[in-house]
């Protein structure tokens, strides 16, 4: 039942977070539990880090404050121990942070480095994306995260319904490729062979923070990429490897990308123009943002579409 959407502006930044609250917040129906963003600002030199150090539901707990003030302390110190130079480190909520550094060695490393601490979830590093994600409708985690301020060229987003997982920012999307840079996925529908490419991924040593097939499409999608292929062939390949009834969103630096499997069960509605590209599970998201009339995209199908900066 969860909501997508997708948004690209093809001449240069928008208000891409104040535009994907609006459509996320009209889907508000397909998935309540919570909503997440995947936001792409102009790309710079140091590396922007969102992570959280505990989940909504233990803010109860009784040394909640000052675990998270320790755990916080030693990301910063894990983070200086492997090479990073740091230069900010701020609070976005009670148990979410966001921390800008520099680093010249590989990130995969340094996530695991800092996930190792007890409690610690990377959400997502690179140079543009970030991922912003928590319980409730879009309009109560925009206030909550300031994103209406948020400029960029490109996102994704994605409203939950908790049908079978806790309700929790783990199962919560977007998710990073990890541990692959400015890459994140959105995706309604279902993998069959989940646990299947699941082992196939953690072979090749790739660590898995959720038990969420979104996932396995970011990191699919992103171990193709590193090999060499473009996002479209790695999209495109992705058709004959996964099994089942879906149509996912991937994000990279400077790319939106769409797919659907044969079946093309799961709605999805495209609007495009010159300048801007957007998509959503339903017709009302898109019209949340845009006046123009939109026409429904072909459901019957199987395709992959991507558009670049």
């Amino acid at each position: 039942m969860c909501g997508i959407a997708g948004i690209i502006h093809l001449d240069g930044p928008g208000d891409v977070g104040h535009e994907m609250t609006k459509m996320l917040q009209s889907m508000k129906h397909r998935g309540p539990d919570s909503s997440g963003y995947a936001l792409y600002g102009e790309p710079q030199d140091s590396l922007v880090m969102r992570f959280k150090l505990a989940d909504p539901n233990e803010t109860g707990d009784f040394d909640f404050t000052e675990r998270l003030d320790r755990n916080r302390r030693e990301v910063e110190s894990r983070l200086s121990k492997i090479g990073a130079t740091v230069d900010r480190v701020d609070g976005e909520s009670a148990y979410a942070y966001r921390a800008e550094f520099r680093y010249e060695g590989e990130l995969k490393p340094l996530a695991d480095y800092v996930e190792d601490i007890p409690g610690c979830e990377v959400l997502s590093l690179g140079h543009s994306l970030e991922i912003v994600k928590d319980l409730g409708d879009a309009e109560t985690v925009a206030g909550q995260y300031k994103l209406d301020a948020f400029r960029g060229t490109h996102a994704i987003g994605h409203v939950r319904m908790a049908t079978e997982s806790d309700v929790d920012i783990a199962g919560a999307h977007p998710y990073w490729a990890y541990p692959f840079s400015d890459v994140a996925v959105v995706h309604n529908g279902q993998l069959t062979n989940y646990h299947q490419w699941r082992r196939r991924l953690e072979r090749s040593g790739h660590r898995f923070q959720s038990e969420c097939d979104s996932e396995i499409i970011a990191v699919y999608l992103a171990e193709r990429m590193a090999d060499g292929m473009s996002l479209e062939t790695s999209m495109k390949q992705s058709l004959d490897d996964l099994d089942g009834v879906f149509t996912y969103l991937v994000v990279t630096e400077t790319s939106l990308g769409m797919a659907k499997d044969e079946m093309a069960a799961k709605p999805l509605v495209l609007y495009q123009a010159d300048n801007m590209v957007a998509l959503a599970s339903e017709e009302g998201a898109i019209r949340a943002v845009l006046p123009q009339e939109i026409d429904s995209y072909d459901p019957y199908e199987r395709e992959v579409l991507v558009w670049s900066r």
